[in-house]
């Protein structure tokens, strides 16, 4: 019997087959992909802040929207945009001036919160972006735009992409590995958020958790030794291959992937995700949450010793940033949870020579109105969600240290429609937005972050800029 992709995979007469026959499988070795520039970045680790953290309380100093403090929301600002159901309703929109004082840092005099001592020691390392803007309104589309490209589940996340095109540079480890911050409430995670949708399976992203099993179901049962599980997988491999021969090998050669890297992750994980060997230095740099597993700390430090052993895409998944009440209270705790193991991250990365060729991205899926959602008191007042402009930074990877993109004064609209590209790493020769043949984009509206498919066989790396 014929299967459907090997059908397609041989009519190259139809168009659809010529490009199924084009898209590589495991074992295809990319030798024909080259780097059309030299790509920086070999690994990211992405801290993605879920909720929608408040851009006018971190990192966009508004004096104007301070100096008008508790006034009407001007229609002539609004423009008619559309809000939430949570304060659409609301009689009056009161403008809320940030309660928490900013200052420059360091020689690129970056604005800051007094809310982030720490990241703004490592102002000089970060590339702000405060002109991002995206069309979802809502945590669940907006989450899945931000890592799939799209508002609607069931495409590729941006780690998937970047095991399907560039493969894993660590055989005995997964090429993406997700982290969500132990007992910490706020919108729904999904595993789809780290899937590998239309890809194969193999390329879906690993959840680490703490605990005695980092991955559920990867240890042996009791009585059951490691011959045992060899014998078992060689013999499963068999009856894979004579299903091949007779129906076809749709899916067959990606179950074998899957099993032989479970196989091989059952001796690398524990030896990853021990802590034990770390010295005080490391957890006093990352502050005291960092000797309790599956905290943010503990994470960032875990985070660090994957991108030691090569893990292609690492994403921290931290909630709580939805503060639609309370605010100045709610915040001040996320940034007591997250500003020192975050700034603690690049400086450890920097002093083991990584950071060079590690992209770092700080951020959510959105950022918070400027207006007040409730009623407008010192320590009781919220902020809705706000897709119009919103503020991520990123570090290392050949990113510009020490710029930024701005938006306008009542932080409001976005200066420009896309980001300059300044942001982009000096020297940079990255392919347009539209140039899909050199890279795969995953757009955040006006922001697009390039993935570039280099070849796995020498001058591997991964080039994500904006543009």
């Amino acid at each position: 019997m014929t299967s459907r992709r090997r059908f397609l995979a041989s009519t190259l007469a139809v168009t659809g087959g010529a490009l199924w026959g084009w898209m590589p499988t495991s074992n295809w070795a990319h030798e024909d992909l080259q780097p059309h520039f030299m790509p920086r970045a070999k690994r990211v680790i992405w801290l993605f802040q879920s909720g929608g953290p408040s851009q006018i309380d971190l990192f966009d100093p508004k004096p104007h929207l301070n100096a008008h403090h508790g006034e009407e929301l001007p229609a002539s600002i609004r423009m008619g945009q559309r809000l939430t159901a949570m304060s659409g309703n609301q009689s009056t929109l009161p403008l809320a001036g940030s309660p928490f004082e900013f200052s420059a840092h360091g020689e690129s005099r970056q604005q800051m919160s007094d809310l982030l001592p720490h990241t703004a020691a490592i102002a000089d390392k970060l590339c702000i972006i405060r002109s991002l803007h995206t069309e979802a309104i809502n945590h669940d589309p907006a989450i899945t735009f931000v890592q799939t490209g799209s508002e609607i589940a069931g495409r590729p996340s941006i780690g998937a992409w970047l095991s399907y095109g560039l493969g894993a540079s660590n055989s005995d480890l997964p090429a993406s590995i997700a982290m969500v911050t132990q007992n910490k409430g706020g919108q729904p995670l999904y595993a789809r958020l780290w899937g590998s949708g239309f890809l194969p399976s193999e390329h879906q992203g690993i959840q680490f958790r703490s605990g005695k099993n980092p991955v559920l179901y990867l240890n042996d049962p009791d009585g059951m030794s490691r011959k045992m599980r060899r014998r078992m997988l060689d013999a499963l491999k068999d009856l894979h291959e004579i299903q091949a021969e007779r129906n076809g090998g749709d899916g067959i050669d990606s179950a074998n992937v899957r099993n032989e890297l479970a196989w091989r992750m059952q001796t690398s994980v524990p030896e990853a995700t021990d802590l034990s060997d770390e010295p005080d230095e490391i957890f006093e740099m990352y502050g005291p949450d960092s000797r309790k597993p599956g905290s943010y700390a503990a994470n960032c430090i875990l985070a660090r010793r994957l991108a030691e052993r090569n893990v292609r895409f690492v994403q921290l998944f931290h909630q709580g940033w939805d503060q639609h009440g309370s605010l100045p209270g709610g915040i001040r705790t996320q940034c007591r949870e997250t500003d020192q193991p975050s700034a603690a991250l690049i400086t450890d990365l920097e002093r083991r020579g990584l950071l060079e060729d590690t992209l770092v991205v700080w951020g959510g899926e959105f950022g918070r109105t400027n207006y007040s959602q409730g009623k407008l008191t010192p320590q009781g007042f919220g902020r809705d969600h706000h897709p119009l402009c919103f503020s991520i930074w990123m570090a290392g990877g050949g990113d510009q240290a020490g710029s930024d993109l701005r938006i306008d004064g009542r932080s409001w609209l976005q200066h420009h429609r896309e980001p300059r590209s300044r942001s982009r790493p000096a020297g940079d020769d990255s392919p347009s937005p539209g140039d899909r043949s050199r890279a795969t984009h995953v757009s955040l509206s006006g922001t697009s972050l390039s993935i570039d498919r280099c070849s796995r066989q020498g001058g591997q790396g991964v080039a994500m800029t904006c543009s």
